[in-house]
């Protein structure tokens, strides 16, 4: 055992959610005209707007999609599209982590769908081949939490008859996505560019409109759902006319990162930062045969929610290992998910610095010492 402790990475912020803040982040940097001013004022949509103005020029988000702000996070914004939107025709739910098999339980549970249900283990991806597109399919573009993501849009038909639903909240901002595929993606600001939780961002193709205009589900919607009044779109959801009230300080924390975002040269200045932060996690992994990917097939490896295996880890040696990082400020937040395979979590996104990932290689050794010890 040695006492002997490394640098410590300057910013030791590696959850996968809430994520880092984007360097050189401060609150008193943030713009407050808007704080205290009603959303449905001249300012205050005018912020809103701006917001959505930059998601789509940092996201490059074709015209013919919309793009809006919604309570409840990623869960609230992909929940919202699933209960206005199936029952329409089959559904198919892809599930290899957390959140797919959730959207699974919302399917079977409390829409009281029987969908088809292709599923994986934790580490790995299903087989997409079996995806039958006459149905509407629900998956997550990036499984947070087992590190493994769809490795592109090209397993999605074309010609497809139903809707692809993709719940994107650690992929967007890290990943070159094929809006063509997409009729419906979601996500949310705490993960990719370090924002505050509690908003949903719904992003709708122009098949996503067509089915909420010309379908009425079965079963009652709640307000905060509702994106149809008198059979036509509601509009104005999409240019910051929010269902119900937004955190003005939560929009302007967004618009802070989304700056940030254009200045490092806007989505390929963000996915190169993460591709760095990867390399850099797996040049680490591939030093220490005690370390591990949990996604053994680098195709479909995330870039971002970086999940690791430790040789003969259980749920206790996780918990210690990851605490004392914690309590030597060295590493916070990176024990895996409560429901996967135990193991480590980091966040390699664009607001990690690579030198921070760098710094904490030997730190992940001198845990490893300690606790062997």
């Amino acid at each position: 055992m040695t006492d002997l402790k490394p640098a410590l990475p300057a910013r030791p912020y590696f959850s996968s959610g809430p994520c880092a803040k984007p360097p050189g982040y401060a609150p008193e940097k943030l713009s407050v005209e808007s704080l205290g001013r009603s959303h449905r004022a001249k300012i205050g949509k005018a912020r809103l707007g701006y917001c959505i103005d930059l998601m789509r020029e940092v996201l490059q988000l074709p015209d013919t999609h919309r793009i809006g702000i919604v309570p409840g996070s990623d869960t609230g914004a992909f929940e919202m599209a699933i209960w206005t939107m199936l029952g329409a025709r089959g559904v198919t739910t892809l599930a290899w982590e957390s959140f797919g098999e959730g959207w699974v339980t919302d399917a079977v549970k409390q829409l009281k769908i029987d969908p088809t249900v292709i599923r994986a283990d934790y580490g790995q991806l299903p087989d997409l081949s079996q995806v039958d597109w006459n149905d509407d399919v629900l998956f997550t573009w990036n499984g947070t939490t087992s590190g493994v993501r769809v490795p592109n849009a090209d397993w999605i038909a074309a010609d497809r008859a139903g809707l692809s639903f993709a719940d994107a909240t650690s992929a967007v901002f890290a990943y070159d996505i094929d809006w063509t595929k997409v009729d419906v993606a979601t996500f949310s600001w705490q993960k990719v560019l370090g924002g505050e939780g509690a908003h949903g961002v719904l992003i709708l193709g122009p098949r996503a409109v067509e089915r909420l205009e010309s379908y009425t589900p079965a079963w009652p919607l709640p307000k905060v759902f509702r994106l149809v009044s008198k059979g036509k779109l509601a509009e104005g959801v999409f240019k910051g006319e929010t269902i119900n009230t937004p955190s003005m300080l939560a929009v302007e924390d967004a618009i802070f990162a989304l700056e940030w975002a254009r200045s490092v040269g806007g989505l390929e200045g963000l996915q190169a930062r993460s591709d760095a932060n990867a390399a850099a996690l797996h040049a680490i992994v591939a030093a220490r045969p005690w370390l591990g990917h949990l996604a053994a097939d680098p195709a479909s490896r995330s870039k971002t929610s970086v999940c690791l295996t430790v040789e003969g880890a259980d749920a206790d040696f996780i918990k210690a290992f990851a605490g004392s990082l914690e309590k030597e400020g060295a590493a916070y937040d990176i024990a895996g998910y409560r429901d996967a395979p135990p193991g480590l979590r980091v966040w390699c996104g664009a607001t990690v610095d690579t030198a921070d990932i760098e710094a904490l290689g030997p730190w992940l050794d001198w845990a490893w010492a300690q606790l062997k010890a």
